[in-house]
């Protein structure tokens, strides 16, 4: 539930006081004061503008995801082969913006295909899966667990 609907009803429905409100939220009185007396539902935040270290290589990376995802699991390289062809290019970052990259990637492909296969027109046979060669892209990003392959983790049918 939203922070502005939560301090209202502890105020209005509940009669808690202020300090209280705030010491249960973590927050100033003078925010909740502030967001009692507003007549704004939902305070509004900008969207913070961060940079990574990533930004500059992202057109390469997303590249070379695209071109592995096509391939079969035994000739795809790994995320951290990936990751040591960037610092050949000069990236200077650790592995793990790497894979929160890829796993990002990942989410937006599935996402598009998804997209796709809904606005599709066929012959009642479409698709909500990836397809094969995303799905197997997540499995660069996930299974990383202890070293074992990620065929260890799939569910047999």
């Amino acid at each position: 539930m939203a922070l502005l609907g939560i301090i209202r009803r502890w105020q209005i429905r509940d009669q808690i006081p202020l300090r209280e409100i705030a010491r249960r939220l973590g927050i100033s009185r003078n925010t909740v004061r502030r967001y009692l007396r507003s007549e704004v539902t939902e305070p509004a935040y900008a969207d913070r503008q961060t940079t990574s270290a990533i930004d500059k290589y992202a057109l390469q990376l997303s590249s070379w995801l695209k071109t592995e995802a096509g391939k079969n699991r035994k000739q795809r390289r790994s995320l951290k082969q990936l990751h040591l062809d960037l610092k050949e290019l000069g990236f200077e970052g650790s592995y793990d913006p790497v894979a929160a990259f890829a796993r990002k990637w990942k989410v937006d492909q599935t996402d598009k295909v998804n997209s796709a296969s809904k606005h599709s027109v066929g012959f009642g046979l479409r698709s909500s899966t990836p397809t094969k060669s995303l799905v197997a892209v997540a499995h660069l990003a996930t299974h990383r667990r202890r070293g074992k392959p990620a065929a260890a983790y799939r569910r047999r049918n």
